[in-house]
């Protein structure tokens, strides 16, 4: 693609809690090499859109204390294209915010959204899947979600149920969204798997910028008024008094579940939103024991299904190991099993309490 109205906004203003401890919260997951490739996931988001359009209409919109990160990691982005966020308010006004700088620049441009921090697994499919997004919301005035195909009731998943019947003649692979579900019980996800309609929501969504905007202004007015004013040159203090101001609200919740001119389309790239350990776990290669060693060198004697993230490099011994997370952070050495990783908030708040109580 060479469409000189196509953007891209990446989304990197999420903690990454879950990857505790390597994600904190001063060093969030999108800003680390989760897969082991020496690129971080941010890095690898921003290579895989230069191949759908041009480099100078990347946007990246982040939190405050993340900008100088983003500019480390990608040293040639132009101003506009680092957004800071003063407060989280989730993703709605976060397109918000993207939307309205980029209209400032380009009015007609068709928006591609997307988080940092999700792994695709087939470049040229999702250039191709890209693709026919762009040309078909060029032709109509749709909102296009990218859809997953499920492989197990994960609850940590959003779901998107479909109509069965094609959006348009000859494109199976493209239908109108019924509901949006965001992470329901896992026998509800279950359900949801075995009745073939549903997908994972991706996250990733292509419109016209016009047509963002009504959405915004039908479904979300007050949000749309206090962004649709904003722009490149809004001074700091205006901006900290909107997000303070406004709703803090998904666009999933605030527009795409109550639009009736939303579609999804069936991704044929191979997707994962790489959100918990065994995520990652089911998404890395293993070895013929059915370890998958991320970072690391590993000495493993009778171990099996176990994942390991640590980097810098340093030796482990795994013996007798069966089903464990491995992992290290800056300060912390986790050592948790993988069906336990619910816990991880736990252990995280458990240790910082220690340090504060260490510091008294």
């Amino acid at each position: 693609m060479t469409d000189k109205h196509l953007w891209t906004v990446i989304m990197a203003g999420g903690l990454g809690s879950r990857f505790w401890p390597v994600s904190r919260t001063d060093n969030p997951k999108q800003f680390i090499d989760v897969t082991g490739v020496g690129r971080s996931m941010l890095q690898l988001t921003f290579e895989r859109f230069t191949h759908i359009c041009p480099k100078q209409n990347i946007v990246i919109v982040t939190g405050k204390q993340y900008a100088d990160r983003v500019r480390e990691q990608l040293p040639d982005l132009l101003p506009y294209q680092v957004l800071a966020e003063p407060l989280r308010r989730n993703t709605a006004p976060c397109i918000a915010y993207a939307a309205a700088v980029i209209g400032q620049i380009d009015p007609v441009a068709t928006l591609i959204v997307s988080p940092a921090d999700h792994a695709i697994f087939h470049r040229d499919k999702f250039k191709a899947d890209m693709e026919q997004a762009v040309q078909t919301v060029a032709e109509h005035d749709w909102i296009i979600t990218l859809g997953a195909q499920p492989t197990r009731p994960d609850a940590s998943y959003g779901y998107i149920q479909f109509d069965d019947k094609p959006s348009l003649p000859g494109a199976d692979n493209l239908h109108k969204v019924v509901t949006f579900t965001e992470k329901p019980p896992v026998e509800m996800a279950r359900q949801f798997i075995n009745s073939g309609e549903f997908f994972w929501n991706a996250g990733i969504l292509v419109c016209q910028l016009p047509v963002l905007r009504d959405a915004f202004r039908k479904h979300l007015p007050l949000l749309a008024d206090a962004f649709f004013n904003l722009g490149i040159t809004t001074p700091w203090e205006e901006l900290e008094r909107v997000y303070s101001q406004c709703e803090a609200v998904s666009v999933d919740n605030g527009i795409m579940e109550k639009a009736d001119n939303v579609h999804v389309l069936a991704a044929s790239f191979g997707w994962s939103d790489v959100e918990t350990w065994d995520s990652l776990y089911d998404v890395y290669r293993h070895d013929q024991n059915g370890n998958a060693v991320v970072c690391g060198n590993v000495f493993s004697y009778d171990s099996h299904d176990n994942l390991v993230l640590v980097q810098d490099g340093k030796n482990v011994i795994l013996e007798g190991l069966d089903g464990y997370i491995v992992a290290a952070g800056a300060d912390t050495f986790m050592i948790c099993r993988r069906r336990n990783e619910d816990m991880v908030f736990r252990f995280s708040s458990d240790v910082e309490l220690k340090k504060l109580i260490d510091k008294k």
